[in-house]
């Protein structure tokens, strides 16, 4: 009866502290990410209830959180406004997807040959590469305008695209970079071995394996060239070519001047949809992409 007495308290004290130590710790961390969640969710949450609210309420004073009444009369007059929603997203699709082919054309080849060729002054040709990011990029622009005002770039949505590559191809070479470098040297060895040149170790060996990396240029090119806005605005100046951050700004404009709270909202929440399906369609190959490279 002793030993059995014994064992049976041995049971609870073993089993009895696990459930205790790891309960509040687990609580605790619950509650922080619910509070950050929610921290990041209300100017979501806010704008959208802006959105559907009527001009009137809108510009309430002082403003209520809560609609007094559905309308989706801004969403319609962001739809209709000047050349319409689709003409503007449309442009801004347009110079995102060619910012993305520009950085990961580029970009990947100058990653590839940083990450593993051996030759004299590369990291301190890396280290030119990755300069123009500390330069504001505000400071670039004026230079860019009448360079590309000579050869008939501007006004045009390849020079925007291309501004867009110029502004985001450093940190591109910089992902990539850190891609290749945490590809293992023995897949390359074995590829050397079975005669593959430079080339064909690019394209058919490391970058499919470097997806994740790839993924995540494209990711930040994407975004990057949706938000992008002074750079559209001094480039542009037809109205059929603005993109969506210019919708923006042109929207927010009521009468006798006032702004437009209403339709600014309906505007902000319908730029975002694009940007955060992307995001949510690629994020498990955008967090392996940040970390390739992190761990040697």
């Amino acid at each position: 009866m002793t030993a059995t007495a014994l064992t049976s308290e041995a049971e609870r004290t073993i089993s009895a502290p696990r459930g205790g130590r790891g309960a509040p710790g687990a609580t605790l961390a619950a509650a922080a990410c619910v509070a950050v969640i929610a921290i990041m969710a209300a100017p979501m949450a806010l704008s959208f209830l802006a959105s559907i609210k009527t001009a009137a309420d809108a510009s309430a004073v002082p403003p209520h959180y809560l609609p007094q009444a559905l309308s989706f009369e801004n969403y319609a007059k962001v739809v209709n406004f000047q050349a319409g929603l689709a003409t503007y997203v449309g442009n801004s699709a347009l110079v995102a997807l060619m910012t993305i082919a520009g950085c990961v054309v580029l970009a990947a080849p100058a990653g590839y040959g940083l990450a593993r060729f051996a030759m004299r002054g590369r990291e301190v040709a890396f280290l030119g590469l990755l300069a123009p990011i500390m330069i504001p990029y505000q400071a670039l622009l004026t230079p860019l305008y009448l360079d590309f005002a000579k050869v008939g770039l501007v006004n045009s949505h390849l020079g925007l695209a291309i501004v867009h590559t110029i502004l985001q191809l450093p940190f591109s070479i910089f992902l990539m970079r850190a891609s290749f470098e945490a590809i293992p040297r023995e897949i390359e060895e074995a590829a050397v071995i079975d005669g593959c040149s430079t080339w064909q170790r690019l394209t058919r060996v490391f970058l499919p394996l470097a997806v994740p990396g790839l993924v995540t240029v494209a990711l930040f090119a994407f975004i990057n060239s949706w938000n992008e806005f002074l750079a559209a605005l001094i480039f542009m100046n037809r109205n059929t070519s603005f993109t969506v951050p210019i919708l923006l700004v042109s929207v927010r404009a009521g009468k006798f001047g006032a702004v437009d709270w209403g339709a600014l909202q309906a505007s902000v929440i319908i730029s975002i949809i694009p940007s955060l399906a992307v995001y949510l369609a690629l994020q498990r190959y955008y967090i392996s992409g940040l970390l390739s490279g992190a761990v040697k």
